[in-house]
């Protein structure tokens, strides 16, 4: 009898204690702490070659969103996930599994899916298996990387392949999502219903969006970070066609760090109002020849033009990889803009211009705390943007190694900013624009009021060249005339001859917020530059399409 109840108090305990383990799971980073410890461990004691360093690294998506069309709701969505990035390293320092070999690129992640649940177990088996899948990739690579350096020249740049830095604690788990359904469902269906009065409009959407990203990292260094932030994002887009068979669109965008900072309700009616003008406008604007002459880029279409064609040139991989222009390599210590300029990249502001930028973080995806860098001072280059995989004349990180989940860490843009000692208001800009174009005898200027984004080539295989591709462009005549909108137009050049070009900028910078695409993924950034005054810039037409508008009527009452 006695024995039996001793059973049942103790199944009782054992099920109290289960309960409690439940409602507390251990903490994510713990897991991963414990996990890697044990399997660097094994590794170095079983791997040939062995490891010197290995990371873990957790991306938590969660995301809600609504889209509508018409006045009707056409897509809702709500996902949480998790991606696992695994990262080992062997053989020194000096010479590792990720050294640049054009020819045999160094891509070991996977971008594997994890469990959403704390529960030890399946954790530890997803990174039992990717742990060893990727360790046997690197060792692989190490051994083709020994044998094919005996036959190659040494490159430009002897640095090492990985550099030190600090270990990091750090726990600030982001505040949790809120977005309520109920309240934004009503209010995307009447933004999007305002576009049904035009007939020209051929569709539309407007959608919101808020998400929440936590990121956990351990590696063998000992740090250990929990950290993340929230987006949100509130995009309007109208598209139309013209009779000769060129597409159109218009769009605005709102950004903020939490749903409760977007704009309010008439904010967002006013833009969609403009949407519609703006694409009504293009429908009946002229198409614009091949021009080359004075111009002024917005603050907006400027940050987009200086992350194109000197951001991305200034990324510290970039000046190792002898397949890339290295543009600036040699240039350190010397003019590369006009003196009146400065550039930062400052990854630790949080708002800038009255606006919430989309490029900061506190640590990058390296475990390197983020920190500003003085890129330009006076027109002279002072560093690159740096990753913990060095490059001559600099040996260590400055916080910029970043990734999207599933991708290889390379050094990426943060929150670009462009300071100026030759500002001018607005008005006074536009005055030395007609100026300049008197002076060239030019028959206008341009002025760039919107972009959508742009594209840039850095390898030595192709061009040094750029394209940022406007939405609203006007010419600016010197007789008085209204300003023109006219359509079809890229901006394209050369870094080096474009810069040469900047004569003056504005007073009163813009942000500009977006996704930048390169080799690690798709990374949230800002640009936030004042107008720019260019002497010179170039525009060539852009491409369309052939198609005819519809051949049939709209649906009865689709337009009103």
């Amino acid at each position: 009898m006695h024995y039996w109840k001793r059973v049942s108090i103790a199944a009782a305990l054992s099920g109290l204690a289960l309960w409690g383990a439940a409602i507390n799971p251990p903490r994510l980073v713990d897991i991963l702490s414990s996990e890697l410890e044990r399997n660097f461990k094994i590794l170095k004691e079983k791997g040939e070659p062995p490891p010197y360093f290995a990371a873990y690294a957790i991306t938590e998506e969660q995301q809600e969103s609504i889209d509508a069309s018409s006045g009707a709701v056409v897509g809702r969505d709500s996902t949480n996930s998790r991606t696992l990035d695994v990262t080992v390293r062997a053989g020194t320092m000096q010479f590792d599994n990720y050294h640049r070999n054009q020819r045999d690129p160094a891509y070991f992640t996977g971008g594997l899916p994890v469990s959403v649940d704390n529960n030890p177990d399946a954790i530890k088996r997803f990174l039992w298996a990717e742990t060893d899948r990727v360790y046997r990739m690197a060792s692989q690579r190490l051994l083709r990387l020994r044998t094919d350096q005996d036959v190659k020249v040494k490159p430009d740049d002897p640095s090492g392949d990985f550099s030190f830095a600090e270990p990091q604690i750090h726990t600030a788990t982001p505040a949790s999502l809120q977005f309520a359904t109920p309240l934004w469902e009503p209010k995307v269906r009447a933004w999007s219903k305002m576009f049904t009065v035009y007939p020209e409009i051929l569709n539309s959407r407007v959608s919101v969006l808020g998400r929440r990203e936590t990121k956990y990292f351990v590696n063998t260094e000992g740090t250990q970070l929990e950290h993340g932030r929230q987006f949100s994002r509130i995009t309007i887009s109208a598209r139309a066609k013209h009779g000769d068979g060129m597409d159109l669109i218009a769009s605005e965008t709102f950004e903020a760090d939490t749903m409760q900072r977007l704009p309010k309700d008439q904010v967002v009616k006013t833009a969609v109002d403009k949407a519609a003008a703006d694409l009504l406008g293009l429908l009946k604007a002229p198409e614009t020849e091949p021009f080359v002459g004075p111009a002024i880029l917005s603050g907006k279409a400027s940050g987009v033009f200086f992350h194109e064609i000197f951001g991305h040139r200034v990324e510290g991989h970039r000046q190792k990889d002898e397949g890339e222009g290295q543009t600036f390599t040699k240039s350190v210590g010397k003019n590369v803009l006009p003196e009146f300029l400065s550039v930062i990249f400052d990854p630790t502001q949080h708002h800038l211009a009255g606006s919430d930028l989309h490029g900061w973080y506190d640590y990058d995806d390296e475990g390197v705390k983020a920190q500003p860098v003085n890129l330009v001072e006076k027109g002279i280059l002072k560093t690159f943007l740096l990753s913990r995989s060095p490059i001559q004349g600099f040996p260590a990180s400055n916080g910029h190694g970043r990734r999207q989940p599933g991708a290889e860490i390379v050094s990426r843009q943060s929150n670009l900013i462009v300071e100026s000692s030759k500002k001018v208001p607005e008005k006074q800009l536009r005055q030395m624009l007609l100026a300049e174009v008197k002076r060239q005898n030019k028959p206008y200027g341009l002025y760039f009021e919107k972009v959508t984004g742009g594209y840039t080539t850095t390898g030595r295989a192709g061009l040094q060249a750029f394209t940022v591709m406007p939405l609203m462009v006007y010419r600016v005549y010197t007789d008085g005339r209204p300003d023109e909108l006219v359509r079809g137009v890229d901006i394209v050049g050369t870094p080096l001859a474009s810069f040469a070009k900047i004569m003056a900028t504005s007073d009163t910078p813009e942000v500009f917020n977006g996704y930048c695409g390169a080799e690690s993924g798709y990374v949230p950034v800002s640009a936030i530059s004042p107008a720019l005054l260019v002497s010179e810039i170039e525009v060539q037409k852009k491409s369309k399409a052939r198609d005819l508008r519809p051949f049939l009527s709209r649906p009865e009452g689709a337009s009103k």
